[in-house]
């Protein structure tokens, strides 16, 4: 495309930073020694996904890339000579992006960001395009998995600009060129609301309406009870004098909520009904929100991790929560995926008011799930576990997760 700003917006697997490679190849051919820039949501991902695929995209044009990781750069040679220097930064923060000028950038996953976020360092990028070179075109190659109606959609496809031009593909587009089972995976691993976006590679809106829409009354019906001994897995969720937790078993593989707690008024108490409830139990596992690691649920000096630990609880945590939209995600899939499999049940008789957030809750104007209906504990609560134990990206199930 002749357009000064070009996006590639793809499903996974679709070889998006591949074709972005390649276009800072073909440059880094026809404009030797013009400065490059390369963007992404975070250093990591500058580390695990740019760094290799460049070095193998270079080598298919004859190139060789150098990679110095300490100053965040790549710079490129064909045979002894230099072509240029790829400068790679973070978007994470924009205002870091200053100090220098390019001829041409790549933006990757934009969509990942927060709409502010990435319209500041958007302009941030476009202000670094500063570098003159005969029939230079300064631009950017955008390329990113649709996440909704977001930056791309405005930027590029709502009402373009004539500067700004794009391209979609889906997954099966780039099939050949991928593992035989990779699009089966997806398949089996996304709710079906999402597939569209991630291996269709299309806008659409992945907040309205309600949070949870792969959970079925009956399809996800479960009739399982705790035995009265084995390990119990317990989401929790804390608030004063609204705590919640939900119970756990497991059936071949399969989780099983058998019983909730709502409406309690702190850990201690939480942890005394628990006990009392599963006194012959030795195995309690708990996940929990992980704001308890900092803070108490009433007005005491321990914590709330503290509290859990004491009483003999194990607890199962990351230092941080996982993005809530992680959570909601690992939550839908497990209820049932794009090929109909429903791996996570719910016992409606001891879960009653699980059950009802679960039909009830919607996204708010924000695009968050709605908490003004106090439907979100409950919820929360069992979405600590799921998402620990089968996130969205697993490949087996967690190392505490038995039977």
């Amino acid at each position: 495309m002749k357009n000064k700003f070009r996006s590639y917006v793809a499903g996974f697997g679709a070889g998006k930073t591949w074709a972005g490679c390649a276009g800072q190849c073909q440059t880094a051919y026809e404009f030797p020694k013009v400065p490059l820039g390369y963007f992404a949501p975070t250093y990591p991902q500058i580390r695990d996904i740019y760094f290799p695929t460049m070095e193998e995209v270079c080598h298919n044009w004859g190139l060789r890339a150098k990679t110095n990781e300490g100053n965040k750069e790549v710079h490129i040679y064909s045979g002894g000579f230099y072509r240029t220097t790829v400068i790679c930064r973070s978007m994470e923060k924009p205002n870091t992006i200053i100090g220098f000028k390019i001829g041409r950038a790549m933006v990757d996953e934009i969509d990942t960001m927060p709409e502010v976020k990435a319209d500041n360092a958007w302009n941030k990028i476009i202000a670094r395009l500063r570098y003159i070179a005969p029939n230079l075109l300064n631009g950017v190659d955008l390329t990113t998995t649709p996440e909704g109606y977001k930056f791309t959609y405005k930027r590029f496809a709502k009402d373009p600009k004539p500067s700004y031009g794009m391209v979609q593909a889906s997954t099966y587009d780039n099939e050949k060129y991928l593992p035989a089972d990779y699009i089966d995976s997806l398949l089996e691993t996304y709710p079906s609301q999402l597939i569209n976006a991630y291996l269709e590679g299309k806008f659409v809106n992945l907040t309205t309406g309600s949070v949870y829409p792969s959970y079925d009354r009956q399809k996800n019906a479960s009739f399982h009870v705790h035995d009265g001994f084995e390990p119990i897995y317990i989401g929790m969720d804390f608030n004063v004098m609204k705590m919640a937790a939900v119970v756990h078993v497991m059936r071949d593989g399969k989780p099983h909520a058998v019983k909730e707690f709502v409406d309690i008024y702190d850990t201690p108490t939480m942890c005394t009904v628990l006990k009392e409830a599963y006194s012959m139990v030795e195995g309690f596992y708990v996940y929990p929100d992980a704001s308890g690691r900092n803070s108490s649920s009433k007005s005491y000096s321990e914590t709330d991790f503290a509290i859990l630990e004491r009483e003999g609880f194990e607890i199962i945590s990351d230092t941080k929560n996982p993005a809530v939209k992680d959570r909601v995600q690992a939550m839908n899939a497990m209820f049932c995926n794009a090929k109909g499999e429903r791996n996570y049940f719910v016992n409606v008789a001891e879960c009653p008011h699980y059950v009802d957030a679960l039909e009830q809750q919607v996204y708010n104007e924000r695009g968050e799930p709605d908490k003004k209906a106090g439907l979100d504990h409950v919820t929360d609560a069992p979405g600590y576990f799921i998402v620990r134990e089968f996130p969205i990206e697993r490949h087996q199930f967690g190392n505490h997760v038995s039977g």
